[in-house]
């Protein structure tokens, strides 16, 4: 049966009210699939949750001032959360991280955490941020509440304030708008989008809305599908997938690496540049594919000399590898080096380094994974939870 035309430039739903967690996505038939429909969405998207954030005092603002006296004491900065909204958090404090140091701000900046271990472990005091899409998440509200417990002051980036871990925060910057799917989209890329509000609400500087949505954008053209595509046609057939990255690319290579896992159901690792060298070469070879991820600007010729040797190495044993690159890296790197193939990104100079790495490669990560789900022919939205054999299993793990 055919679906209706989607509007990526229409808001999207937020969840119902009362608040109530959403169901396994009803399966449609092939492509488009909601995920597709989402990936479409974010430009837009981008532009309205920067827009609901925004102002002096609004609630970016407000997440900013509670960054900035938790830093001026010294006291602990905490980014947590699970699955996708885990890479949101160290997006986030990066992104954050990246904002204090520009604005002289004290400290390392925030440190993100699985929520499981900074729930067994809490901080001691200071800001614990919680990030979690549909504000939800068991593991997530339980660490709030340990750092709270703690004498933590505590915020939240969530779709709504209505969710159940709007209830122990201070400070909520609700994103407002839904992933429809399960294979999480708009869950990674919302609290990117928070992180860059309160960025510049740190720096007192305009927040780049445009360069974002541009960004997010040109993972979308015409150019940019089929060069996903063929990538996809070429790593389908992997028994195997590794992810590669340094710098602000480790979050997106970990990001790919579960979206590969939850969407394709192709089994995959995620390895850092210098670590996937050190013993981790035995286990791959023709079954195995390989994507790098390059592109972030701070060190680059460093990491580009490192990734060379990287991709050279596994080409020897027969790997298939491809990439997402910078122009600056693909200049270098030879494309007898991604057999697989290449994928370009922008280098925006006008944003900070981890803006511009984690929305160029935003959109080519989720694409990339939405067309090797079209490649082994699954649907990426239920996350196989309408096979009851997974659903069961989920139960079993939240029971």
């Amino acid at each position: 049966m055919s679906q209706p035309a989607f509007d990526p430039e229409r808001p999207l739903p937020g969840p119902p009210d009362p608040w109530a967690a959403s169901d396994v996505p009803v399966g449609r038939d092939g492509p488009p699939y909601a995920m597709t429909d989402m990936i479409a969405a974010e430009p837009s998207v981008s532009k309205r949750v920067l827009g609901y954030l925004a102002g002096h005092d609004g609630p970016a603002a407000q997440l900013a001032g509670a960054i900035r006296d938790a830093a001026v004491t010294g006291a602990p900065i905490l980014a947590v959360g699970c699955g996708t909204s885990e890479h949101g958090a160290q997006g986030f404090a990066a992104i954050v991280g990246e904002a204090m140091r520009d604005a002289g701000l004290p400290g390392a900046g925030p440190v993100a955490r699985q929520a499981f271990e900074a729930e067994l472990e809490p901080q001691s005091g200071g800001l614990c941020i919680g990030i979690s899409h549909e504000g939800g998440t068991a593991a997530t509200i339980r660490a709030m509440a340990a750092a709270r417990a703690s004498g933590a002051r505590i915020g939240l980036v969530t779709v709504s304030d209505r969710a159940p871990a709007a209830g122990l925060a201070d400070f909520v910057l609700m994103t407002r708008e839904l992933d429809q799917s399960w294979c999480h989209t708009i869950g990674y890329l919302a609290p990117l989008l928070a992180g860059v509000a309160v960025g510049a609400a740190i720096r007192k500087a305009p927040d780049g809305a445009a360069r974002v949505q541009a960004l997010l954008a040109a993972g979308l053209t015409s150019s940019a599908t089929a060069s996903t595509e063929a990538i996809a046609a070429e790593l389908g057939g992997a028994r195997h997938i590794v992810v590669v990255g340094s710098g602000a690319d480790r979050i997106a290579g970990r990001e790919l690496t579960l979206k590969i896992e939850e969407g394709a159901w192709i089994p995959s690792a995620y390895r850092d540049l210098e670590t996937f060298l050190h013993g981790h070469l035995p286990a791959t070879g023709e079954a195995t594919g390989l994507v790098l991820i390059l592109t972030d600007r701070r060190d680059e010729s460093e990491r580009i000399v490192r990734a060379r040797q990287l991709l050279a190495a596994a080409h020897a044993v027969g790997v298939r590898s491809a990439a997402i690159l910078s122009a600056a890296a693909a200049g270098v790197l030879l494309d007898d080096l991604t057999p697989a193939g290449r994928l370009l990104v922008p280098d925006e100079l006008n944003l900070p380094a981890p803006v511009a790495s984690l929305f160029a490669t935003a959109t080519p990560l989720q694409l990339l994974t939405e067309r090797l789900a079209r490649a082994r022919g699954t649907n990426p939205d239920p996350i196989r939870r309408d096979d009851p054999r997974y659903a069961n299993a989920s139960a079993l793990a939240e029971s």
